[in-house]
């Protein structure tokens, strides 16, 4: 498992958005986080009753009055001739239509488009339709209400024609952009063609255009962004080219194993036993894509010995890990406890992989056939703590990182955890003692500072954790290359909690990002902070950059959410500009 790099970060950033939340829904237009809401959104799976726009309300006292009939003076009410009578004499030619004052067509509209209500409630779609057709034809200028409520008939129908419907409230939003009923009707057809990316974009502006007032509309919002999400997560992930994650990831995970000697080669090495151990000293040197190649090499080479092939599929499932080939880490962890099963090192990985697998049972198994093999191991017990402290059993896990220091105590990321942990467990006195035992037992390591300034943070003891993480960057850079970024990071994150100031955490950010271009902390603590500003085209820039960065398909899942929900906000602010300024007010508000 990786060390606290990785995961108290993450926690971070969840927490820094949590903490946010309106704001960033401001931004990203009631995304996956959604406040808001969407409108009277027509769904074929509520019936039609109550979907239609019907004008104003009628007058219930006349329902008292004496019923009209042919034989008065004024004939009877339009609303109540009988639907065949009606239709043969309400068919008017273009001609006719012309003649007719303007007034007298007006209401001949409206009544028609009472009917098609009346219709719509008894779920005579097609009448319907032929109602607000003529309604159309009748009326004097465009309204949006006839072609939406129109469109809802095709909607409704078996099979629906969904096509019909899109342009039918193309045309309504042609003459009212703010019309909500328009804009959740065709985003449910649009939905219905798969036309995903246009029918964000509609329940997006109908989310905002209507306050964030109905929760069908987040719901929408979040339906729509997870299929897109998800397809082009499954499109990416199917041509994607295996490749290393960020330099930060890459060493935080290797930092959490101790180092080991290298193997001793045989009497009489091979070409392949020889690059094994160029491979290792690349790896010894965090030179990680050489030793990705070097193992490969040698792999194909051929390895003389049997711990040699043993450490070089443990070294190549672990990159296949790393890269996103979960399955391929798997084989080849398997295989290389197989030919050594005392490689303890490689029971711990296959624990890891099950664990991304969701396979927690399979994991501790792991451990315990590690145990068995070499009960002297730290790493054994390190490794196990990380698993329960990410299910939450932060005593266990403790005693687990008491272990591991026991039998190796010159190890950092114990300490480090075991203060985390008890931390989590509510022990502040201990925690807090057991993070200044490491720092001076430590002196020349930033880690400890590092996540000693995560807990005074999370303990909004701002100026104190700057401080730490000023302590740990000065360690970084007094180190030989290539420099942990996270401190700067961090200091970012605590720099905007403690004093909003965005512009100063935007600085530790492109820093780190100069240092490691490839910091998937720093990308999306960079797409938060332009979300918080309104830069919406920074935003999805920054958030398309950290869906290229994502190892897993969760980690790739959630970066295109949150890019495709920008994408809709910064298109609802070139459609409607009037808002725009409106909304970075909401923003700004709500930050404050």
């Amino acid at each position: 498992m990786a060390t606290t790099s990785s995961t108290s970060y993450f926690e971070r950033i969840q927490d820094f958005v949590a903490e946010n939340k309106k704001a960033v829904v401001i931004g990203t237009a009631a995304a996956a986080l959604a406040v808001g809401g969407v409108v009277y959104y027509a769904s074929t799976s509520r019936g039609p009753g109550g979907d239609l726009e019907k004008g104003k309300a009628r007058d219930k006292k006349k329902s008292s009055k004496k019923r009209k009939t042919v034989n008065d003076a004024d004939g009877p009410l339009l609303e109540e001739i009988k639907p065949k009578v009606a239709e043969e004499e309400d068919v008017l030619s273009v001609e006719e239509i012309d003649k007719m004052p303007v007034e007298e067509r007006a209401k001949l509209a409206g009544t028609l488009k009472t009917r098609g209500n009346t219709l719509y409630q008894n779920r005579k779609f097609q009448q319907a339709v032929e109602m607000y057709s003529r309604a159309i034809q009748v009326a004097t200028k465009s309204e949006p209400v006839y072609h939406s409520n129109r469109a809802a008939c095709y909607m409704n129908m078996t099979p629906p024609y969904y096509e019909l419907a899109v342009l039918d409230c193309d045309e309504a939003l042609r003459s009212d952009a703010n019309y909500v009923k328009a804009l959740n009707r065709r985003a449910n057809a649009l939905e219905a063609l798969s036309r995903n990316e246009e029918a964000l974009r509609d329940f997006t502006a109908a989310t905002i255009l209507d306050k964030f007032q109905n929760e069908v509309a987040a719901q929408a919002v979040e339906r729509v962004l997870k299929k897109i999400a998800t397809d082009k997560a499954a499109a990416i992930l199917a041509t994607r080219e295996p490749r290393l994650p960020s330099f930060t990831f890459v060493s935080a995970y290797f930092a959490a194993f101790r180092v080991r000697p290298l193997p001793s080669l045989p009497e009489n090495p091979s070409t392949g036993d020889s690059t094994l151990i160029l491979a290792l000293q690349a790896l010894e040197a965090a030179d990680y894509a050489h030793a990705v190649s070097l193992v490969n090499e040698a792999m194909e080479q051929g390895i003389s010995w049997k711990i040699g092939n043993a450490e070089a599929l443990n070294l190549r499932g672990t990159f296949k890990f790393l890269m996103g080939d979960v399955s391929g880490a798997k084989d080849d962890l398997y295989e290389s406890v197989k030919i050594f099963p005392s490689l303890t090192q490689s029971w711990v990985k296959i624990a890891s992989v099950h664990m991304e697998q969701g396979e927690g049972t399979k994991a501790f198994e792991c451990f315990e056939e590690a145990i068995k093999h070499n009960p002297q191991d730290p790493d054994i017990y390190y490794h196990r703590g990380q698993v329960l402290f990410i299910t939450n059993e932060f005593k266990e896990a403790a005693d687990n990182y008491t272990k591991s220091s026991e039998l190796d105590d010159t190890f950092v990321f114990s300490h480090i955890q075991l203060a985390v942990a008890l931390y989590k467990m509510g022990e502040l006195a201990r925690s807090m003692a057991t993070f200044r035992r490491t720092m001076t037992n430590f002196p020349q390591r930033s880690e400890p500072q590092n996540y000693y300034g995560e807990l005074l943070l999370d303990q909004q003891r701002f100026m104190d954790a700057v401080d730490k993480f000023d302590r740990a960057v000065e360690l970084e850079r007094a180190k030989p290359p290539p420099m942990n970024v996270l401190p700067l990071v961090n200091k970012g994150l605590a720099i905007y909690q403690w004093k909003q100031d965005i512009t100063a955490a935007e600085r530790c950010c492109d820093e780190a990002l100069r240092i490691d271009p490839e910091c998937e902390p720093a990308v999306a603590t960079l797409a938060q902070l332009s979300l918080q500003q309104g830069k919406i085209d920074r935003a999805v820039e920054m958030f398309k950059r950290q869906a290229e960065l994502a190892r897993s398909e969760p980690e790739l899942i959630n970066a295109l959410t949150y890019q495709y929900a920008s994408t809709a906000q910064l298109e609802f602010t070139r459609n409607y500009p009037e808002m725009a300024e409106q909304l970075a007010q909401i923003a700004r508000s709500m930050t404050m």
